[in-house]
């Protein structure tokens, strides 16, 4: 975890006495850079990622039935992600279609992980902010402040959620962490009786605790008019874009199977494509002040970190998955989305902030979904694996990651030797997103130079609402880079605030 910003409340009066730590609450390392004007307002914003990827090259030469196995070490907060993408593209590449008793264990344990990483995120990450405040001290904005102003309990609850989580996935995966599950055309082994009957009694527990964290939004959150207004305000967290997501044949939405669906501004589908077709609908943008590439929608084009309708990125995650669904699929959940809607105005919604709330109501739906698919027992049919005889070359995979789309595509030789591997990470498409609001953020914030631990948590608050993962991203050779903030005028004047200045 990040070391958290540092405030000299006695140096206030000098903003070059500032100091500020790596971005607090996210997974890696990020620079942002702030340009000011002669006025000591915001000129530009650069949000930079400054990590370097080399997942794509040294998985090269490898077999690719190692894939599944590798590539969970992208990632410890989301492992089961690119197990379920690898292994789905391996199924497009040796061209066979796993066993429905397969496809439902798959989509359980993926459940259980939507679970542990919904949970982590809104409570340790997010809940700060508003529970405590932008503005809390920093000492007690964090997951410790959170427990003593909600109740031990409550942490306890917490806990015990993610717990059970680990385990549901640790019995359906051999691993809870990294997963040894799946296989070209199934799993590695059947769900037993015993298994079937403690996930089932666990799903429920979900649900009644993902019932309880949509309440305590409702009462700290929904209630309070401050928090409201600000999740509300078009001139801070908001920007219209395109949304993606996997939805079903009922376009509900689905973390495991369907086609991506694309709507635009105005909540009109603008695509719908499968795995196999990606490449005719989403193509990558490299930018010189970033190690991550830029995502964006090929039919559109490339139009630069704008929004609008001229603009060709489009938002993933839990606030695009709603907003590309006409319901959910699970009956509490769907009542949820139901209520979310007609709050926020109806799909899409463009407010960043709400982007918690709708985890939560992903949550939901994770944990009925979950009990849905374990009291079926059609789960229990211990033909798991339909054998590969062939192998086409080439096969892609795409699932919903706890953070939005994540892409899987490999290409391998004659002897199944891996040649090619792009990944297209969930935080690639929010990239662009990312950047527009950190921008967006900044300038309606910082005025005249002045500038406070409280407002730069709230330009921190904008990637906490995307949940980024630059350890799937990107990957450091040295093995970190430290964020730092420059505040620079016009006048080439600047203030640079490192990690280091902490020593």
């Amino acid at each position: 975890m990040a070391e958290p910003i540092i405030f000299d409340e006695k140096k206030k009066t000098d903003k070059k006495q500032l100091t500020i730590a790596p971005g607090s609450r996210l997974d890696g390392h990020v620079k942002i850079e702030i340009f000011l004007d002669d006025k000591g307002d915001v000129d530009e914003t650069y949000f930079q990622v400054v990590e370097l990827r080399g997942f794509e090259e040294f998985c090269k030469g490898r077999p690719v039935e190692e894939m599944p196995r590798i590539t969970t070490a992208l990632c410890g907060i989301c492992p089961w992600a690119h197990h379920l993408a690898s292994t789905k593209a391996l199924d497009m590449m040796f061209d066979v279609t796993p066993p429905k008793a397969a496809l439902m264990a798959r989509e359980a344990a993926y459940c259980a992980h939507q679970v542990h990483s919904h949970v982590s995120h809104f409570y340790a990450l997010a809940a700060p902010d508003f529970v405590l405040g932008p503005a809390a001290p920093v000492e007690k904005r964090n997951v410790v402040g959170l427990i003593e102003a909600v109740g031990v309990e409550l942490g306890k609850e917490v806990l015990h959620t993610r717990v059970l989580a680990q385990k549901i996935q640790e019995r359906i995966g051999g691993r809870a962490t990294h997963p040894v599950h799946g296989l070209p055309g199934g799993n590695s082994k059947p769900l037993t009786k015993e298994d079937q009957a403690w996930i089932l009694e666990q799903s429920k527990t979900f649900v009644g605790f993902a019932q309880k964290s949509l309440q305590i939004f409702n009462d700290i959150v929904l209630a309070n008019k401050t928090y409201l207004d600000i999740i509300t305000n078009k001139d801070l967290y908001c920007h219209d874009s395109y949304h993606m997501g996997l939805v079903d044949e009922n376009n509900h939405m689905n973390f495991y199977d369907g086609k991506v669906r694309v709507v635009d501004q105005k909540g009109k589908e603008f695509a719908k494509f499968d795995a196999a077709h990606y490449l005719d609908e989403i193509a990558e943008q490299p930018l010189p002040w970033s190690y991550l590439k830029f995502p964006y929608l090929r039919k559109v084009g490339w139009k630069g970190l704008v929004d609008g309708p001229d603009s060709g990125l489009a938002r993933a995650a839990c606030l695009s998955r709603l907003n590309v669904s006409e319901g959910m699929a699970t009956p509490l959940a769907n009542a949820e989305w139901d209520r979310y809607m007609s709050t926020l105005g109806g799909t899409p919604v463009q407010f960043t902030l709400a982007t918690h709330w709708a985890r939560l109501v992903e949550t939901l739906y994770a944990a009925e979904r979950l009990k849905e698919l374990v009291e079926n027992n059609d789960i229990l049919d211990p033909h798991v694996r339909n054998i590969p005889t062939t192998n086409k070359g080439e096969g892609m995979g795409i699932v919903e990651a706890p953070r939005g789309t994540l892409i899987h595509h490999y290409r391998s030789d004659e002897n199944g030797m891996v040649t090619t591997v792009n990944l297209i990470v969930a935080t690639a498409f929010n990239h662009g997103a990312i950047c527009i609001d950190t921008d967006k953020v900044a300038r309606g914030l910082i005025k005249n130079g002045e500038v406070s631990p409280g407002i730069f948590n709230m330009i921190e608050m904008v990637f906490r609402c995307y949940d980024p993962c630059f350890s799937c991203a990107t990957h450091s050779l040295p093995g970190q880079m430290p964020m730092q903030i420059e505040l620079i005028k016009r006048d080439g004047s600047k203030e640079v605030i490192k990690r280091n200045e902490l020593e």
